[in-house]
């Protein structure tokens, strides 16, 4: 019962909403036009709300007279379990999530949690653009009524303390905030660690307070969130690399017909503004850190990697699934 009358204030949620955001258009207008509802929990300047307002102006440039697209940004319409619900309902159209919030819906989304499964960034890039491989992520979902579209580059995930990391001895005992995933839990253990599970808007107050010693996460988070004020090292441990995904309700993919090819081209677009805007943030966030008095730290990956071959073997026989797609990513980027 309670499930129920949360999807049903969700949705009177939505509907307001929608409605608040109409004013300048006309009755007539609205009747001759759908509407195209998109949700994401990144604020408006965020490289992703950039890439979804590309995908806004190509569908409305070439499919204005049928489409209106509105985006909700900052998770106005809720956060990212109950907006993927309101996706699974046909009440929402499209959402932008992290990969990990699609674990609960398909295993094939644990692939990303895997320590080290990509050779660096740019091996990742070049898996995600590799359609065998990103259909089979993509696709999983559908029977959950959730089609998988494109994606976004997250970053990749390194550690950062409040004292220097260079070899995985150093990590030995160091409490470490985690994202709630099986795989993040065993990989901090695999570095002789302990694993925190805590919400990403805690880690200042926790590393403050030395509740933990380090966090892991990319660049951004150290200027964005501020973290590099409560620890100044960065080491480039390149453990993780996870990306964001755009999923449409396939209840709306399935009543496309001739405008399909339109919006195909749009997630694309789409993908690359929110990227290329994610790299020049990147390096805008360096900078910035480097003058908070962050040190990035070069280590040599290779002993953290050969630390965590027993965690990602033993992930990899409890699913047959992502061994299937583990070993579909080592053929394309070797």
């Amino acid at each position: 019962m309670i499930r129920k009358y949360s999807a049903a204030v969700l949705c009177m949620i939505l509907m307001l909403a929608l409605a608040g955001c109409s004013t300048s258009v006309s009755s007539e207008e609205l009747r001759s036009k759908r509407i195209i509802s998109i949700a994401t929990v990144q604020p408006d300047d965020h490289p992703i709300a950039l890439g979804l307002q590309a995908f806004k102006e190509h569908v409305e440039e070439n499919l204005g007279d049928r489409y209106e697209v509105r985006i909700f940004h900052n998770g106005v319409i809720g956060g990212n379990s109950e907006v993927l619900e309101l996706l699974q309902m046909g009440s929402l159209d499209m959402v932008v999530t992290s990969g990990s919030n699609l674990e609960a819906f398909a295993d094939e989304y644990k692939i990303f949690s895997l320590p080290y499964l990509f050779n660096d960034e740019a091996s990742f890039r070049e898996v995600m653009e590799n359609e065998e491989f990103v259909n089979e992520i993509y696709n999983s979902t559908v029977d959950k009524g959730i089609q998988g579209v494109t994606w976004f580059a997250n970053g990749v995930n390194n550690i950062y303390a409040s004292k220097r990391v260079e070899k995985p001895e150093d990590l030995k005992g160091l409490k470490i905030r985690v994202q709630s995933s099986e795989a993040n839990v065993k990989m901090v253990q695999g570095f002789n660690a302990a694993a925190v599970v805590m919400a990403y808007g805690e880690v200042y107050t926790a590393l403050q307070n030395r509740v933990i010693d380090a966090g892991t996460n990319p660049e951004m988070a150290l200027v964005k969130m501020k973290h590099g004020e409560v620890a100044k090292y960065y080491s480039r441990t390149e453990h993780q690399i996870f990306t964001d995904v755009f999923v449409v309700s396939t209840k709306f993919m399935d009543s496309l017909t001739d405008e399909k090819e339109v919006f195909q081209e749009a997630f694309k677009l789409s993908t690359q503004v929110a990227n290329g805007e994610w790299d020049n943030q990147i390096a805008e966030a360096i900078e910035e850190a480097e003058e908070m008095g962050v040190e990035f730290i070069t280590v040599d990956k290779k002993p953290f990697e050969e630390m965590q071959q027993p965690v990602k073997e033993a992930l990899l026989k409890g699913n047959p699934k992502l061994q299937e797609l583990y070993d579909l990513v080592q053929q394309i980027q070797n």
